[in-house]
C-alpha cells in the first residue's frame, strides 16, 4: 500500500504549492508543476515516475481534457476552425524550421536534428487548458481557437512521428514501417464517427444513465464514453486526451451536461489531476545539468519563441487583435506530455541519442513551466 502514501504527499504538496502560488498570483498550476521538481528526481528524489503514476496522470489528463470538452462552447469552435487550422500549421511550421539549425549547431546529426525538431513542433493543450479555466478564458475565442489549433497539432504531431520512425525503419532496414496510409484511414474514420457520437450515442447514453438506479448513473455513462473514446484513440496513433475531448463536447450537447460536471469536476480535480501536473515534473533531473546548460537554455528560448510567435502569427494572420494573437501563441507554448511522449518513442526508436535525451526532456519541462506565466500575463491584456 505504500502507493497510498505517495498520494497522500502529493495531495499535501500539490494544494499547499498551488494556494501558495494563487496567494502570490501566478497560476496554480505552476505551483503543482513545481512539486514534481521538488520532490522527484531533480531534488529530494522521494517520488519517482513508477506505474501508479503513470496510470493516475493518464487518468488525469483525459479528465481534465474531457472537463475542457464538456465546458467548450462547440458553436466557437466551428466558428473559430480555420483560425485554429492556420494556428496549428505555422505553429508547427516555424518551430520545425528554426529548431534544426540549433540541432545542427550543437553536434546533433541531420537526422537527430529534424526529429529535435519534430519534438518540439507539438503542442500539448492540458497545462494551458487548466490556466484558461482558472482565468475564465477556455470558452472564448482565443480559448477555442487554441482547443482546435491543439487537436489539428496532434494529429499532425502524430503524422510527422510516423514518418520519422517509418524513415529510421528504411535506413536500418528493419521492417518497422508504419502503414501511413492504413493509419490515415484509420484517423478519418474516427473524426468521421465522432459525427455519430455526439447525434446518437450520446443521448442514448445520457438517457439510459437516468434511467440507472444509481446517483450518478448519468456520470457512469458518461465516463464510458470518455474512457472508449480515448482509448480508441490511442489505438489508432492519436493522443488519448483527443478522444476524451471529443466526448467532452458530445456530452456537452445532451440533457446531463451540467450534472455529469458537476460530479466528475470535483473527482478529478481531488485526485488525478494534480497527479498528472506532478508527473510532468518528476521526469526532470538534474544530474549531468552541468554539461548540458547550454544546450537547455538555447531550445527553452528557441522553442517558446518559435511557438510563440508562429501560433500568434497564426491567429494575427486569421484577423486576430495582437493582443488576442499574444494569448493564442502563449496557449500553444506548452508541450507537456504530448512532447514528452514523442521523445521517449524517438529514443526507443534510436531516434535520439543518450547524448541528448535528459537536455531535451527537461528543455520540454521548462517550457511547460514557462507557459502558465506567459498565459497569465497574455490575459492581463484580454477583455471577453
Amino acid at each position: 500500500m505504500e502507493f497510498l502514501g505517495t498520494l497522500v504527499i502529493i495531495l499535501i504538496t500539490t494544494s499547499l504549492f498551488g494556494h501558495l502560488a494563487s496567494r502570490v498570483g501566478i497560476p496554480a498550476v505552476i505551483g503543482q508543476l513545481f512539486v514534481g521538481i521538488i520532490l522527484g528526481p531533480a531534488l529530494l528524489n522521494w517520488v519517482h515516475a513508477n506505474d501508479f503514476i503513470h496510470i493516475f496522470s493518464e487518468i488525469g489528463v483525459i479528465i481534465l481534457m474531457f472537463i475542457a470538452g464538456l465546458e467548450s462552447d462547440l458553436t466557437l469552435l466551428k466558428k473559430y476552425l480555420r483560425p485554429s487550422i492556420i494556428v496549428a500549421l505555422l505553429g508547427v511550421l516555424i518551430p520545425m524550421v528554426l529548431i534544426y539549425p540549433v540541432g545542427i549547431v550543437f553536434g546533433l546529426t541531420q537526422f537527430e536534428s529534424l526529429f529535435l525538431s519534430v519534438i518540439f513542433a507539438a503542442t500539448s493543450v492540458s497545462i494551458s487548458v487548466a490556466v484558461m479555466k482558472e482565468l475564465n478564458l477556455l470558452d472564448s475565442k482565443s480559448g477555442s481557437t487554441v482547443l482546435g489549433a491543439a487537436v489539428v497539432d496532434d494529429v499532425l504531431a502524430v503524422v510527422l512521428l510516423s514518418i520519422m520512425v517509418s524513415l529510421i525503419g528504411t535506413k536500418a532496414g528493419t521492417d518497422t514501417q508504419i502503414p501511413l496510409a492504413l493509419t490515415f484511414l484509420e484517423q478519418l474514420i474516427y473524426f468521421a464517427a465522432i459525427y455519430f457520437v455526439m447525434r446518437f450515442i450520446a443521448p442514448l447514453l445520457a438517457k439510459l444513465g437516468t434511467k440507472l438506479l444509481n446517483p450518478v448513473g448519468p456520470t457512469i455513462m458518461a465516463m464510458i464514453l470518455c474512457f472508449g473514446m480515448a482509448y480508441i484513440a490511442d489505438l489508432i496513433g492519436l493522443s488519448a486526451v483527443i478522444g476524451a475531448f471529443f466526448a467532452g463536447i458530445a456530452i456537452a450537447q445532451t440533457h446531463v451536461a451540467h450534472e455529469v460536471d458537476q460530479s466528475i469536476e470535483p473527482i478529478g480535480y481531488a485526485i488525478f489531476i494534480p497527479v498528472f501536473f506532478v508527473s510532468i515534473g518528476l521526469n526532470m533531473s538534474l544530474a549531468g545539468i552541468e554539461h548540458d546548460l547550454l544546450l537547455i537554455i538555447v531550445l527553452t528560448i528557441v522553442a517558446t519563441l518559435t511557438k510563440l510567435l508562429g501560433a500568434g502569427s497564426g491567429a494575427k494572420w486569421a484577423g486576430f487583435s495582437s493582443n488576442e494573437a499574444y494569448l493564442v501563441g502563449a496557449g500553444m507554448v506548452s508541450r507537456g506530455e504530448m512532447a514528452l511522449i514523442i521523445a521517449q518513442i524517438g529514443y526507443q526508436s534510436k531516434l535520439i541519442s543518450d547524448d541528448y535525451y535528459s537536455a531535451i526532456i527537461t528543455a520540454i519541462i521548462l517550457t511547460t513551466l514557462l507557459a502558465p506565466l506567459l498565459l497569465k500575463h497574455a490575459a492581463r491584456h484580454i477583455n471577453y
